[in-house]
C-alpha cells in the first residue's frame, strides 16, 4: 500500500471528491464542509424529535440524524419528517441503522439519507474465533450482498443517499478474524459494502471510519483515502468525520479536535459531527468553530515551502511510532528518547503559579521555555539545518515564532529536515496571544488540532501552549491534550458516547456521577455506553465498562467481557466501584489537590 493519502505531507488543500446530494444539501465536491448532529430524543416521540431538530437547525446544524432501531420505530420517521417540514425547514434527515435491515428498508421510504454500519447490518457480533477458508469467506460476502442489495436498489430508485459508516467498536467477526481489530479491518469492512453498492451502479454514498481512539481514527481514515486513491479516480467519494465516543466538557472537545481537526488539516473530510455526551445543540458551535479554523488555515499562503513527498518523511502515517531522539537534560528534567512528553511554560506563567506549584502533583509545569536553551528555526532555512545537524550533541529545537506557516506543516518539515537525535518542542501557535479576553474555544480547538495531530504522527518530545494567556488554563489544556492523544496519562480516561434515541439511561448525569466517583484513578480507562451498538467493541480498549442493557438496567464489563448483568441503575455506580476494587485498580482519592484552573 502506497503511503500516499494526500499529495504531500505539507498539503493543506481539501481532497477533491464527487458531490453527493442529501436532499437539498450537497456534500463533497465544491460544497462547504457540512456540520451535522444527532437527535437524542426517542424516535417514537414525534413532538420531541421535531422540537430538537428545530433547535439544531437554529444553531447552524445542516444535516440531522435520528436512530431507527426497528422497522416499527422507523415508521414514525414519516411523522417526524412531516413535522419538520411543517416548521418551514428542508434540513435533510438521516436514519441511523444498526442490526435491522428491515428498519433500513422502512426508513428509506421517508428520509434523505440512510446510515448503515457494515459491522452489524447483517451480522451480530459474537466475538467468535473462526478460521475462514477463501470459499467460506466468499460465501459470507454473498450473504452480505443478499442482505444489503435490496437497500441499495431502493435507495437508488428513490434518490436517497447513504453513509457506509464503519465503527471501530463494531467490526464483524468475519472482519475481525481475517483483518483483526485494525484500521485495515475498518477500511475493508466499508469497502465490502461499497463494492456491492457500485455493482448496482449506485454512487450516492459517503464513507466514515469512526473510533473513540484518535490515533486509530486518524490512521483508518488515512488508510481509507490511500485505498480509494489506488482504486481509481472514480472512487472519489466524500468523507464524514467523527470521533465515536469523545465524551463531554473540555475532554470531549479536545479529543474531537485531535481526531476531526487533524484530518481536516490534511485535506480529508466533507462533513463532520462532534459527538459530545451533552445536549446535541452544544455540538454545533464546536463543529462550526473547527470548520472556521480550517478555513483560516487554508487561507495562509506560505511562501518557500519545499515540494516534500511521502518518501521524504521519516514516519509512517498509517502506524504510530514515536520519532526517535536522544535524551537530553534541561535543568533537572530529562526529555527526548523514551522520556514522557514534557510540559513547558513561559517565565511569566511559571511565576504566576509559583505559590502552588508544589501542590499541583502530576499537573505542574516542568520547564520554563526561556531557560531551556531551545533553538528556534525557520524550517525553510536550509542553512540553519547545516549547522544544527553537524552538531555531535542533541539540541532541543522548535519552530520560530512569528512565521506565517501552518503549524502542522511547519513542524512536519522541521521533523523531516532535522537529524533524528534532536528532540522537538511543539507549539500550538506560532503567534503567542496577547489578548487576555480571547475566546477560549478556538484556542482549545486550535491547540488540540495542531499539537494532537503531530503527537499522533509520533512527532514531539515537549509541548508549549502559547495561544492562551491564563497560566492555569494553558497548563490544563496542555495536559488534557496529552491525555486525549494517549501520550501521557495523568488522570482517569473516559470513553463516553453521546446520547441518542437508543440510549437506555441519562448519559450526562450518569457520566458525571462516574467521574465524581472515579476521577482520581490515574491510568484507569472507563467506558460509559448508552447501549450495546458500540459498547463491547469500544470497550476492548477500556479496563471497565458501564453499558445500558435494558431500560433501568446496567451491565458491567471488564474489557470486552460482560461480568455483571441487569444491575438496577441506582446501584450501578457503586457496583462499578466494587468491580474496580475486585481487580485491584482502586485507590482512595487524595485529600488535597490544587486546582490547575485559574
Amino acid at each position: 500500500m502506497s503511503r500516499t493519502y494526500s499529495p504531500s505531507p505539507l498539503n493543506t488543500k481539501r481532497r477533491q471528491t464527487r458531490a453527493v446530494e442529501i436532499g437539498p444539501v450537497g456534500v463533497g465536491g465544491d460544497n462547504p464542509i457540512r456540520v451535522q448532529s444527532m437527535l437524542t430524543s426517542d424516535t417514537r416521540d414525534t413532538d420531541s424529535c421535531v422540537s430538537e431538530a428545530m433547535g439544531l437547525v437554529e444553531a447552524g446544524c445542516e444535516i440531522v440524524r435520528v436512530t431507527a432501531q426497528t422497522r416499527k420505530i422507523a415508521e414514525n420517521l414519516e411523522h417526524i419528517l412531516s413535522g419538520i417540514r411543517e416548521k418551514g425547514t428542508d434540513v435533510p434527515v438521516v436514519a441511523d441503522i444498526h442490526f435491522k435491515p428491515d428498519a433500513a428498508m422502512e426508513a428509506v421510504k421517508w428520509v434523505e439519507k440512510v446510515r448503515v454500519n457494515p459491522g452489524n447490518y447483517a451480522d451480530k457480533k459474537k466475538f467468535a474465533v473462526l478460521e475462514y477458508t477463501d470459499e467460506e469467506y466468499a460465501e459470507e460476502l454473498q450473504r452480505i450482498d443478499e442482505a444489503f442489495s435490496p437497500l441499495v436498489k431502493e435507495a437508488k430508485e428513490r434518490g436517497v443517499a447513504m453513509r457506509i459508516g464503519t465503527n471501530h467498536g463494531s467490526l464483524s467477526d468475519r472482519i475481525m478474524n481475517r483483518f483483526g481489530d485494525t484500521p485495515l479491518g475498518m477500511v475493508e469492512s466499508a469497502l465490502e459494502f461499497a463494492r456491492i453498492a457500485r455493482s448496482h451502479d449506485y454512487h450516492d454514498f459517503v464513507f466514515s471510519m469512526k473510533a473513540s481512539n484518535p490515533k486509530v481514527m486518524i490512521e483508518a481514515y488515512r488508510l481509507l483515502v490511500a485505498h480509494l486513491r489506488e482504486l481509481g479516480d472514480d472512487w472519489n467519494y466524500p468523507i464524514h468525520l467523527g470521533v465515536t465516543e469523545a465524551g463531554d466538557g473540555e475532554d470531549g472537545r479536545i479529543k474531537s479536535a485531535i481526531g476531526i481537526g487533524s484530518l481536516l488539516a490534511d485535506g480529508i473530510g466533507d462533513t463532520i459531527r462532534v459527538s459530545l455526551t451533552e445536549d446535541a445543540v452544544y455540538e454545533i458551535p464546536v463543529a462550526r468553530a473547527l470548520v472556521d479554523i480550517i478555513r483560516e488555515n487554508r487561507a495562509i499562503e506560505a511562501e518557500g515551502m519545499p515540494d516534500l513527498t511521502w518518501d521524504d518523511v521519516p514516519w509512517n502515517p498509517f502506524e504510530y511510532e514515536r520519532r526517535p531522539s536522544e535524551k537530553l537534560a534541561v535543568g533537572d528534567i530529562d526529555l527526548g528518547g523514551d522520556e514522557t512528553i514534557r510540559v513547558f511554560t513561559s517565565r511569566a506563567k511559571w511565576d504566576a503559579l509559583a505559590h502552588k506549584i508544589d501542590k499541583l502533583g502530576d499537573f505542574k509545569p516542568e520547564v520554563v521555555v526561556e531557560d531551556s536553551g531551545v533553538i528556534a528555526i525557520d524550517p525553510r532555512d536550509d542553512s540553519a539545518f547545516e549547522s544544527l545537524n553537524a552538531s555531535k550533541e542533541a539540541k532541543l529545537i522548535t519552530v520560530a515564532d512569528g512565521l506565517d506557516l501552518p503549524v502542522i506543516s511547519a513542524f512536519r518539515l522541521l521533523a523531516t529536515k532535522a537529524d533524528p537525535k534532536h528532540p522537538i518542542l511543539l507549539k500550538d501557535t506560532l503567534h503567542p496571544s496577547t489578548d487576555p479576553d480571547k475566546d477560549f474555544l478556538p484556542t482549545l480547538l486550535t491547540a488540540s488540532m495542531n499539537i494532537g495531530s503531530l503527537i499522533c504522527d509520533g512527532i514531539g518530545d515537549a509541548i508549549l501552549i502559547q495561544g492562551e494567556q491564563a497560566p492555569g488554563q494553558s497548563l490544563r489544556l496542555a495536559y488534557n491534550i496529552l491525555q486525549a492523544g494517549g501520550a501521557r496519562i495523568f488522570k482517569t480516561d473516559y470513553v463516553a458516547c453521546p446520547s441518542c434515541g437508543r440510549t437506555l439511561f441519562n448519559l450526562q448525569t450518569t457520566t458525571q456521577r462516574i467521574r465524581e466517583a472515579t476521577g482520581h484513578l490515574k491510568g484507569v480507562r472507563i467506558a460509559v455506553m448508552g447501549c450495546i451498538v458500540n459498547g463491547p467493541g469500544e470497550m476492548a480498549d477500556a479496563d471497565f465498562g458501564y453499558v445500558g442493557g435494558a431500560p433501568g438496567k446496567i451491565n458491567l464489563y471488564v474489557g470486552k467481557e460482560a461480568v455483571k448483568f441487569n444491575i438496577p441503575e441506582d446501584e450501578a455506580v457503586d457496583r462499578l466501584i466494587d468491580l474496580i476494587k475486585e481487580h485491584d485498580r482502586w485507590i482512595d482519592a487524595p485529600k488535597e489537590v490544587a486546582e490547575i484552573a485559574d
